[in-house]
């Protein structure tokens, strides 16, 4: 079962540009709650509260339960927009949901254990793909995070999501094996094995410079033997 949070909240009574910078001019952000078959519900929300919620890893996959009006409101955070110049939320949507909901969500993927990674240990590079990956499920089977375990990853391995560990009641939407990150080498290895490969193709392309020198030479020495005779 997915676990569900609080967020204080208040009702606000008007909609529109003009309502929303008073929210804000009152220390709130403005907020929505929409979906559900319902008609939008306008909230104002506290900005430090909000803030804390979003400091944490997974707010856009975490239930929240609003009190808002006498009744309790289960939502899911969908988006937040910024301002530009602050960078601190000036509106926020959450979406209603039911038990018996299906949404599309993106996951975040988090590793784990890199410090137990042979190839990270010899200065491999974690290149990470896919930072989060989108699910289908039920609101109550929504994972939290997609935990990936370096265990035992070399340089030159590839994470693929058949070889991750799945959240029951979750499926990619992506319907292939695609990868999700790899251990790369690091860049002295890289340098050692492009010079490497480049002494390689000028060994194999020196013997093939000479060989048509020495077929020309071939007919002049023999030129020069029957003019003696």
């Amino acid at each position: 079962m997915t676990d569900v949070q609080s967020l204080t909240v208040a009702l606000r009574d008007r909609a529109g540009k003009g309502a929303a910078r008073q929210s804000r001019r009152e220390g709130f952000v403005p907020a929505v709650i929409y979906g559900d078959k319902q008609d939008p519900t306008l909230i104002n929300v506290q900005p430090v509260e909000l803030m804390k919620q979003l400091r944490k890893t997974g707010f856009f996959t975490t239930l929240y339960d609003l009190k808002v009006g006498g009744k309790t409101e289960r939502v899911l955070p969908r988006d937040v927009q910024f301002d530009p110049i602050t960078d601190k939320p000036i509106h926020a949507d959450f979406l209603r949901v039911s038990e018996s909901s299906t949404i599309t969500v993106n996951v975040p993927v988090v590793f784990r254990n890199e410090t137990a990674s042979p190839g990270i240990k010899r200065g491999g590079v974690l290149n990470v793909v896919r930072h989060e990956i989108a699910f289908v499920c039920r609101v109550t089977a929504i994972p939290h995070a997609i935990e990936i375990d370096l265990t035992g990853a070399d340089i030159g391995d590839s994470i693929h999501i058949s070889s991750v560990k799945l959240p029951e009641g979750a499926r990619p939407v992506i319907d292939r094996d695609f990868t999700v990150a790899t251990i790369g080498a690091p860049s002295a290895v890289k340098s050692e094995a492009a010079e490497a490969a480049q002494a390689a193709a000028t060994a194999a392309a020196t013997p093939a410079a000479a060989a048509p020198a020495a077929a020309a030479a071939a007919p002049a020495a023999a030129a020069g033997g029957d003019k003696k005779k």
